[in-house]
């Protein structure tokens, strides 16, 4: 069975790698189960893009569909926002992303979705779950290791939006937080620690909107042997800071307090090790059937300085299907 638990699965990781066998790898939130199988064994019911690599033929969707959203009330969001206030005025977290589940309806089922998804970075999980994800995670080529950390989404089409994002304080102290965040988690793997680009803006589309994110490149040098080590070095950097908090140890502490649900597979990372490289992406954009019923998972970082009713628009914003 390629699933396995926490420590089962990153001794697996690092013997695929050693051996330079290509296999796809998924990592749930809390690391508590992890699945990895060579490529040439994938069941065929599992499907993946990442950047250009991919494993099925495009869909796009001709007929007409419906798609309906049932957030959680503000009052109820409300709540559990305070609480992560009184955790930040404790001291005991600065940058914290809440996050929720959002049941949803439509006519289409996942594979449909999934394959006319644009994303650069997709997942489709035997019928499970799958996502559409903006975000990379980490790719190591030859030595070098790099993450992109995402943080920070605002409305296209709102006047000189992109100069709005990037001149607002409270998006701004949040970004910084993250990004000293993962130049640390690097810094435990790499040296030579280096933030190549800060803070440069991707458009995606969001169902019949666009929107765009707000992003950095940070990159690192590994030894040359890292390859033997992959499931080491993914351990060590998840679960991924951006949809995390910090401090990270203490901020997944508070969430399992305050969060009303379990992530599972959400906000964990997959990617493909090709026998070279490495890619991976962050599990958002998320939808999964739990018992006949269709979830959507998502949230924001909050601050001192966030605003609940700007966030709670920000986590009802992120619920789209992605055509």
């Amino acid at each position: 069975m390629p699933h396995y638990t926490h420590f089962e699965g990153i001794k697996t990781l690092n013997d695929l790698g050693a051996s330079k066998t290509p296999f796809l790898f998924i990592i749930s939130y809390d690391k508590q189960n992890i699945f990895a199988s060579p490529l040439h064994q994938l069941d065929d019911n599992i499907f993946y893009k990442l950047d250009r690599q991919r494993n099925f033929a495009s869909l796009h969707i001709q007929k007409p569909y419906y798609f309906t959203k049932n957030p959680i009330d503000f009052k109820l969001y409300k709540q559990s926002f305070g609480k992560v206030i009184e955790e930040i005025r404790s001291g005991n977290t600065y940058l914290l992303n809440l996050t929720f589940r959002t049941p949803i309806e439509t006519d289409l089922n996942l594979y449909e979705i999934f394959c006319a998804s644009k994303a650069k970075y997709k997942l489709y999980f035997k019928g499970k779950f799958i996502c559409f994800s903006p975000e990379k995670f980490i790719s190591i080529e030859d030595n070098t290791i790099s993450t992109y950390p995402m943080k920070g989404t605002i409305d296209a089409s709102l006047s000189n939006a992109a100069q709005q994002i990037l001149a607002n304080e409270k998006e701004m102290a949040e970004h910084t937080m993250i990004v000293d965040l993962m130049r640390n988690d690097l810094g435990i793997v790499a040296n030579n620690i280096k933030v190549e680009s800060f803070r440069y803006i991707d458009s995606i589309k969001a169902g019949e909107q666009k929107l765009l994110q707000v992003s950095s490149h940070i990159t690192g040098k590994l030894s040359h042997d890292w390859y033997m080590q992959i499931g080491d070095i993914l351990d060590s950097l998840t679960p991924a800071g951006s949809i995390s908090g910090t401090p990270k140890k203490k901020t997944i502490d508070i969430i399992e307090e305050i969060e009303n649900y379990n992530r599972e597979w959400y906000t964990g990372i997959f990617g493909i090790y090709d026998g070279s490289s490495l890619h991976s992406a962050v599990i958002i954009r998320y939808i999964g059937e739990e018992n006949g019923i269709l979830y959507y998972k998502s949230g924001g970082g909050i601050t001192l300085d966030s605003d609940s009713k700007s966030e709670y628009e920000e986590m009802v914003r992120k619920i789209y299907l992605p055509f």
